[in-house]
């Protein structure tokens, strides 16, 4: 009986943005990385070096292609693009939603906030955990007995990894295990997934950063 193929698919968050407005910045255009943003995904991508990384993924966003850069030059491939790893729709993107001065203490969003399980306020955790997925799968059969690096962004790697632990998918935003050039990798076998590890190679870089102390960034 043949051995399933045995694959790992890294799904990195991107590193830290400018965001000098710490407005929610979702899915808008034109928000890129900080300086010490491109030392994250560089570190991140140092973590991996000597790797068998034959794939290099993104989501369409600057933050994200520009994570993937570093990888793209450790290994020598191209960046493809997947929009399934895009960041989650957020009704409140473009706010402030700080606590305290943001849009959550403004009455007339509070009917957004109505169902904190779908979520009401944006893009199903559902559908995001599918699309990540899907995705995921997709970036397995282009590396398949190989490594795979998938760029993408907080909520739906979270969202992503929970759907595959057989977890509930709403959750406590406080308590995600996802930090900034943070890396999620599935280990498969065949298409099955056999475990998960989850690394944070920038953690030093992290330990320096305004956005980790004060936000959950996307």
């Amino acid at each position: 009986m043949t051995e399933p193929t045995k694959t790992t698919v890294h799904v990195l968050r991107h590193g830290e943005v400018y965001n000098p407005t710490k407005i929610l910045y979702g899915r808008l255009p034109d928000f890129h990385l900080s300086e010490l943003g491109h030392q994250m995904a560089k570190a991140a991508a140092e973590v991996l070096s000597g790797r068998d990384i034959t794939h290099v993924v993104s989501s369409p966003l600057e933050r994200a292609q520009e994570t993937a850069a570093p990888f793209a030059a450790e290994f020598k491939l191209d960046i493809a693009t997947d929009v399934r790893l895009i960041e989650s729709a957020n009704y409140f993107e473009g706010k402030k939603v700080s606590v305290g001065d943001g849009a959550f203490s403004n009455p007339r969003h509070w009917w957004v906030l109505r169902d904190p399980i779908t979520p009401s306020w944006g893009e199903a955790y559902l559908v995001i955990a599918q699309r990540m997925f899907a995705a995921v799968q997709a970036a397995r059969v282009s590396a398949e007995g190989h490594e795979a690096v998938c760029v993408s962004h907080q909520l739906p790697v979270w969202t992503l990894r929970r759907y595959v632990e057989g977890k509930r998918l709403w959750h406590d935003p406080r308590r995600r295990e996802c930090g900034l050039a943070s890396l999620t990798s599935f280990r498969f076998e065949g298409s099955k997934v056999v475990g998960i590890d989850y690394s944070e190679p920038a953690a030093h870089l992290v330990a320096m950063s305004a956005t980790a102390k004060t936000a959950k960034g996307a």
